[in-house]
């Protein structure tokens, strides 16, 4: 991996993730969304997955959402946090989304629920993951996206330039949609799929948000992130500027989470295939009941 793909630091955001175990049951509220949303699109699949692999498993909350739901037989759970995989039910290792144990094609399903934005080199995940996976075998996951908590960066950067003149990246970037498509492709997948969905949160104020992300381990974790501790008065100005920007009629302020689902096919000879160019049979004028124009020709005003 090269410098230039190193985006994160792993062993912190292993290290937040150990120091939020314990508690993260008061905080998974977004997790247990998004699994719900996993598992509904799973019921959408008529198959049974003999063996599936979940990708950053936390507590095992996935688990428990998919509980009899969906058509799994047998979960493999795996975390990068020790503490985390130890509070898993089921069976859960302690493993690195960016160095998988598992190479040979044996698994039917892998699965991911808010993980994968933490790793440097997400394509690569992604071959991991569909090289774990047997012909035909299915990858559904859920990221977060590049409007995540966009009140939030906006209002921090704004405060850092007011008081310091210069701003520092204080939250970690995300992926945007319209790449998602061309990630899966990318890491080989065929029938790729990907769309996103908004969850709005409400809060007091700012300071119970970030009190929320430290919680469920998810403050940002970029090795360019500033080193040293930030003024009290940054946070006061970005929490004022938060509730004059954003504060609905109630007194509250949104925070918006965009999640990117992730839909692919490890590549199988039995699936779906494009046609050769120039192949097909009927034409698209017949089917439109219209005129074929040539690539010279005008349209009429009908």
């Amino acid at each position: 991996m090269t410098d230039e793909m190193t985006i994160f630091d792993r062993r912190l955001v292993r290290r937040r993730r150990d120091r939020a175990a314990p508690g993260f049951k008061g905080f998974d509220f977004l997790f247990r969304e998004v699994a719900d949303r996993l598992a509904d699109r799973l019921l959408d699949i008529t198959r049974t997955f003999p063996l599936a692999l979940e990708l950053g498993c936390h507590d095992g909350g996935l688990l428990r959402i998919l509980a009899g739901r969906g058509s799994i037989e047998h979960l493999v759970q795996c975390d990068l946090s020790e503490q985390m995989a130890h509070r898993a039910d089921g069976l859960a290792v302690v493993a690195d989304e960016e160095a998988l144990p598992f190479d040979a094609p044996q698994f039917d399903l892998v699965l991911s629920n808010l993980s994968l934005h933490w790793v440097n080199d997400l394509p690569g995940a992604l071959v991991q993951a569909n090289r774990c996976l047997q012909p035909d075998g299915l990858f559904l996951g859920a990221i977060l996206g590049g409007d995540t908590l966009h009140e939030l960066r906006d209002c921090l950067m704004q405060a850092e330039l007011d008081l310091c003149g210069g701003a520092s990246p204080r939250l970690s970037p995300f992926a945007q949609v319209r790449d998602a498509g061309a990630l899966l492709q990318r890491a080989g997948f065929s029938l790729p799929v990907t769309d996103s969905d908004v969850i709005t949160v409400t809060y007091e104020n700012a300071f119970r948000l970030m009190h929320d992300l430290r919680g469920m381990g998810e403050t940002g974790a970029a090795l360019s992130r500033p080193r040293h501790f930030a003024r009290r008065e940054l946070f006061l100005k970005a929490a004022a500027l938060y509730h004059e920007r954003h504060a609905d009629g109630d007194d509250r302020i949104p925070a918006t989470f965009e999640v990117i689902y992730l839909h692919g096919w490890s590549p199988d000879e039995s699936q779906q295939q494009a046609l050769r160019p120039g192949s097909a049979k009927t034409r698209l004028a017949d089917a439109l009941d219209t005129t074929e124009k040539g690539a010279g020709e005008k349209a009429g005003p009908d």
